[in-house]
This record gives C-alpha cells, sequence and structure tokens, in this order.
C-alpha cells in the first residue's frame, strides 16, 4: 500500500479503506500534508507538523469538500505560519474554546442582575431571551462591532410584530403590525455597553463596541389627569367593589409612588404617628431607602387596611396566593379607564398627577425630586415646563406696568388719565 505519493483527484478518490485501521498517504510536495483514509471510507485531508517538541496532527477538511488543490494550498499556508514558529492547531483550538455571546449573557446575569430590582431584572432576562441571543447568541465575544450593535438596535427600534407567535389565536392580533420601539432600542443599548464593560474586566475583549452606541429620540409621555377627571376617578373608586385595588390606586394617587411599591408595601414600613412611609431599598427602583411624608388621608387607607386585613398578614395588600401580596390589578384599571372615560391614562400616570399638582401648589423641583424618590436631577426636571404658570403671571404683571394708558377726550382735547 502506497503511503507516499503526489496527491491529485484521482488518488484520494481510489484509495481504499484498510478494514480495522485507518491510514495517511502522505504528499511528496508539502511536507507533513497528507489525506487520511478511515475505515467507514470517508476521507479527509491533514497536516502533520512538530511545534515545542510536541507532534501534532491538524485537520484541514474533508473530501470532496475540499478539493487537492486547495488543501495543498491551504497546507503550503500553514507549513510558512508553523515555520514562523506559530502553533496553528492551538489557535484553533483556543477559537473553539473562546466566549460567545451567550456565555457574556450567562455570566452577566449570574453577576449583575441579582444588584438589581426584580422588575428590572427579569426585564433585562426578557430583552436579552428575545431580542440579542437570537441574533448574536453562537457568536464569539470578539466577533460583535460597532456595526453589528447599530445593526441589532435598528432592528429592534424598526419594533416586531405583536405578538411574536407566527401563528396567534387571536384575529385581533393578527392584524397588528410591527410597532417602532425606539426606547426598547436605547435600552437595549444601555445593556450591552453595560456587559461588554463586563467583558471587558474579565478580558474577554480589549474594546467596547457598545460604548458609543447612538441613541434614539425619546418623548416622554406627559399625560396628567384634569381636576375633573381627578373627581370622577375618585367617585369611581368610592363607588367600586374591589376595595383592594381602589386603595391601590387610591394610595398611588395620594403618594405619587410606583404602582409596585404600593402592592409590596408592609404594615411594618408606615409610621403613623408620624405620618412618614418609609420604603426599603429592596422595594425601590433606586435600590436605596426612600422615606417620605403621608398625608392624613394616605394614613387614613392604611389604618382601614389593618381592620380588613387578616392578622398576621405583614401585606398591607395581600395576595390571592398565601403569604404573597397582590400580583396584578391589571383588569380593575381597564374596567376604571372605561367607567371613568381615560382610556389613555395608565396607572404611572398617577404619578405623574402626583408632580404636576405638587407643582401647582408651589413645591420647587428639589422638593419633587425627594418626594418621589428620584436620584437624578434631570430625571425631575421633565416637570420644569409645568412652572411656567406661575412664572407667566410674575412676567405679565411686569408688562402690565409697561402699557400705556389709554386716552381720555374731554372738551376736543386728549387727555390722559391721572392719579
Amino acid at each position: 500500500m502506497v503511503n507516499r505519493l503526489r496527491l491529485n483527484e484521482k488518488a484520494v478518490r481510489d484509495a481504499e479503506p484498510a478494514e480495522g485501521r485507518d491510514y495517511q498517504v502522505f504528499d511528496t510536495d508539502v511536507r507533513g500534508f497528507a489525506v487520511c483514509i478511515y475505515r467507514s471510507g470517508s476521507r479527509a485531508f491533514t497536516l502533520d507538523y512538530r511545534h515545542a517538541g510536541r507532534q501534532r496532527r491538524m485537520t484541514i477538511g474533508r473530501w470532496p469538500e475540499w478539493t487537492t488543490t486547495a488543501a495543498r494550498e491551504r497546507a503550503k499556508e500553514l507549513r510558512r505560519e508553523i515555520d514562523a514558529g506559530e502553533d496553528p492547531l492551538a489557535q484553533r483550538e483556543q477559537g473553539r474554546e473562546a466566549p460567545r455571546f451567550q456565555d457574556l449573557i450567562d455570566r452577566y446575569v449570574e453577576v449583575h442582575l441579582p444588584n438589581l430590582a426584580p422588575t428590572n431584572a427579569s426585564d433585562q432576562r426578557s430583552m436579552l431571551k428575545k431580542l440579542v441571543a437570537p441574533d448574536w447568541g453562537n457568536r464569539l465575544v470578539t466577533e460583535i462591532t460597532p456595526y453589528d450593535v447599530e445593526k441589532l438596535l435598528n432592528k429592534i427600534a424598526a419594533g416586531r410584530a405583536r405578538p411574536s407567535k407566527a401563528k396567534p389565536n387571536n384575529r385581533a392580533r393578527k392584524l397588528q403590525g410591527s410597532k417602532p420601539t425606539p426606547i426598547r432600542a436605547n435600552r437595549t443599548g444601555e445593556v450591552l455597553r453595560k456587559m461588554f464593560t463586563y467583558a471587558q474586566s474579565w478580558g474577554w475583549r480589549d474594546d467596547n463596541p457598545a460604548s458609543g452606541f447612538r441613541r434614539r429620540i425619546e418623548n416622554p409621555r406627559e399625560r396628567f389627569l384634569t381636576q375633573q377627571e381627578i373627581r370622577r376617578l375618585a367617585a369611581a373608586l368610592e363607588r367600586a367593589e374591589d376595595r383592594r385595588a381602589a386603595d391601590i390606586i387610591r394610595l398611588c394617587m395620594l403618594t405619587g409612588a410606583r404602582v409596585g411599591e404600593v402592592r409590596q408595601a408592609r404594615f411594618e414600613h408606615f409610621n403613623l404617628e408620624h405620618l412618614s412611609w418609609t420604603k426599603p431599598a429592596s422595594m425601590t427602583k433606586q435600590r436605596k431607602i426612600h422615606r417620605l411624608p403621608i398625608s392624613d388621608e394616605a394614613a387614613a387607607i392604611v389604618r382601614q387596611r389593618q381592620m380588613l386585613v387578616p392578622r398576621g398578614s405583614p401585606w398591607l395588600f395581600p395576595g390571592d396566593v398565601p403569604g404573597q401580596p397582590v400580583k396584578e390589578i391589571r383588569r380593575f384599571w381597564i374596567q376604571i379607564q372605561k367607567e371613568v372615560g381615560i382610556p389613555d391614562v395608565r396607572i404611572h400616570d398617577l404619578r405623574h398627577t402626583f408632580a404636576s399638582l405638587l407643582v401647582s401648589g408651589g413645591a420647587s423641583l428639589e422638593m419633587i425630586g425627594k418626594l418621589l424618590g428620584h436620584s437624578q436631577t434631570q430625571t425631575t426636571q421633565r416637570y420644569a415646563h409645568l412652572m411656567d404658570s406661575p412664572l407667566r403671571a410674575g412676567v405679565d404683571a411686569v408688562a402690565s406696568a409697561f402699557r400705556p394708558r389709554p386716552k381720555l377726550v374731554h372738551d376736543g382735547v386728549d387727555e390722559r388719565r391721572t392719579g
């Protein structure tokens, strides 16, 4: 059996497999280049070489996917790398062991998400699973470029059909097309930037391709209830049969708290003697303790809940599952929206309305920020324009002093009012 000749297509094709073993036929032109004939009958081109005293064998590719000519040219390239002191097989193995983006997702979820509020952590986990992993999951972390980041964020900003199911079981949902989601793209960009910062600290790559991602324009929602809407809402809550859900909405309105903070409130968090509510760090979005004063009306709700809630339950609004707070009041709110005639108002808009009422009462932005628990002043700045009304009244008062006085006509003579 010939084990050395100048390899060509005919020689590779005609080589007979040996029973019970694999063997190689080496090329006479390129040192170490060979075709391996497996006992199964398949063939592959290989390159044998030594590096640092170790005997190595690297598979170039299978025949006939690789022709003899193409395999020989690749063997020559590899031989030049070997003569330069490199180990191409070790480089390939390192590439296989290099972390992929799914590995980065798994470690990010393990290391970073436990430090976030449960809602935020759940949102980021869903974002990575549905929006990022399908496109990048199998790619190497080092392969991602700024162009890839921009391309992915453009795709997210364009939106996707709702729901994501290929065959939705609801005809109305079938008619829903894609809805642009630029804010979702911005939040994804922020998460990717944080993830690649971790990747740098772990030595997985040297730069951060998401550090300069382009932020899409965000137009924050500004929906404030009018005085009439507030009165209609208060009346509807007073008539509601579901007192638990009604009191949650009322407490949101009276304190400006997020609905999640109200749902998870415990009796121990309230000091009814000093009329204060201390939210633990585990409940707040900023992961900081937030203490705020409450009104007599809010305290009255807490006292009423003390009488309604079964003894031993720590929750202000216990849920249907024993030992857990109430989970959801979405159906109740939809019913209230229809009854009051405010279909475009979210529960979170009650927080904005609370801030607008503070502004109309003369509160400063600093005071509003403290009551709402904002950790950054720019978050409170969204309410700055509401202060235009009292400022405009002051400007109008100054302008009135400069208005020309009306003329009086007396005996054919124009006279200006005096005194």
